[in-house]
């Protein structure tokens, strides 16, 4: 017993050792980019992380070993663009998205086409909540049973409030590699929504069977076996509603081998 609270309420360089001691196998997630069409404009995936001020007491937030590591499991996704968007709605109810600064935005008009998608209205929770959503590159890919959970970032305070909820999810990578989406419930219509580059726009987490097990992200090799699953799996949701019901096919067809670490150069 006096172990378990020693281990409690021990420094952070304690915990380390201990935790290092407790994880006895490491899971390896890769993560890449499906389009590298201006792929320089998103930010490689990196762990939550603070650059506190030296803490003047032993019992301060930022040395809590218990807090330390729930920051360190989530990783950061960056917004890769500077956007000022509002809601218009015409008298006969049309909702329809503007970008404010016009000519002045750093986005033409074609590039936030790309970028953007405005769900069709019959798609909303709630007739009065549009659903925005940004296309990202992102994949995440492992040959562990591993989910991915997609968190708005609760963690980092905001600077500019959004109008609304972002839209959470949770999948299977090692079976449904599939590019992730930021997808915003606008709830305040009287509100703009304003993204700064740089600044979180979600979090990832990774989920697997053993929790004491640590997982390793590494840049990961678009393979032709990789790209040719993805090409399987990708759109599927045009076909069928319930994309889940297609898991056991996919892991029939699913190579032994996904996840092929990339070479540094």
């Amino acid at each position: 017993m006096s172990s378990f609270f020693s281990r409690l309420f021990g420094s952070a360089e304690e915990e380390a050792e201990a935790t290092e001691e407790t994880h006895s196998r490491r899971i390896e997630v890769g993560w890449l980019l499906k389009d590298e069409t201006a792929g320089v404009i998103w930010e490689e995936p990196k762990p939550v992380s603070w650059e506190h001020a030296k803490p003047t007491s032993a019992k301060s937030v930022q040395v809590c070993p218990a807090a330390i590591q729930f920051d360190r499991l989530h990783y950061v996704i960056k917004c890769p663009v500077d956007l000022h968007l509002r809601i218009n709605t015409s008298p006969q109810g049309e909702i329809k998205l503007s970008n404010v600064e016009g000519p002045m935005s750093s986005v033409r008009p074609a590039g936030m086409q790309k970028l953007l998608v405005m769900s069709p209205q019959n798609e909303w929770r709630h007739p009065m909540r549009p659903l925005l959503q940004m296309v990202t590159p992102y994949i995440f890919v492992s040959d562990a049973p591993v989910y991915v959970n997609q968190f708005p970032p609760f963690l980092h305070y905001p600077k500019n409030a959004w109008p609304g909820v972002q839209i959470c999810g949770r999948f299977p990578i090692d079976v449904w590699p599939r590019v992730h989406m930021w997808a915003l419930e606008w709830h305040d219509l009287s509100k703009d929504l304003v993204l700064k580059r740089g600044e979180p726009l979600f979090y990832v987490r990774f989920e697997t069977e053993d929790p004491s097990a640590l997982v390793r992200l590494v840049e990961a090799e678009k393979t032709p076996e990789l790209e040719s699953y993805l090409r399987q799996i990708t759109d599927v949701t045009n076909y069928v509603n319930q994309s889940f019901q297609l898991f056991k096919t996919a892991r029939e067809r699913r190579p032994e081998t996904l996840l092929v670490p990339k070479k540094k150069s």
